[in-house]
């Protein structure tokens, strides 16, 4: 996680990630924690729920690319090739939203 701590300010994760030494790790590293308490735990961690929705957004987004079948099993044995598919797949997902203004 040290190779992180300059990189994002926040950590959005799902009730898996909840425990202790996450928390305290992260917060070693001053970056915010985005992850609801579990049901079972004693002292419920307060979490910021506008920043927690963002996640689902992003497993949207990775289901739908997972519908490419290049994007699924990884054809491209080659970093760049994949990122730049990976890229062109998310510009076509999101281009029958862009609206001329």
């Amino acid at each position: 996680m040290r190779m992180i701590a300059g990189r994002i300010n926040a950590l959005l994760a799902d009730k898996g990630y909840d425990s202790g030494a996450v928390r305290d790790t992260l917060a070693s590293m001053n970056i915010e924690v985005v992850i609801p308490s579990r049901r079972n735990r004693r002292n419920p961690a307060p979490h910021d729920r506008g920043k927690y929705r963002w996640r689902n957004q992003i497993e949207r987004m990775f289901d739908k690319l997972k519908n490419w079948r290049p994007v699924a099993t990884r054809y491209d044995k080659a970093a760049e090739s994949y990122i730049g598919f990976v890229s062109l797949a998310s510009v076509l997902l999101r281009l029958p939203f862009v609206r001329n203004a």
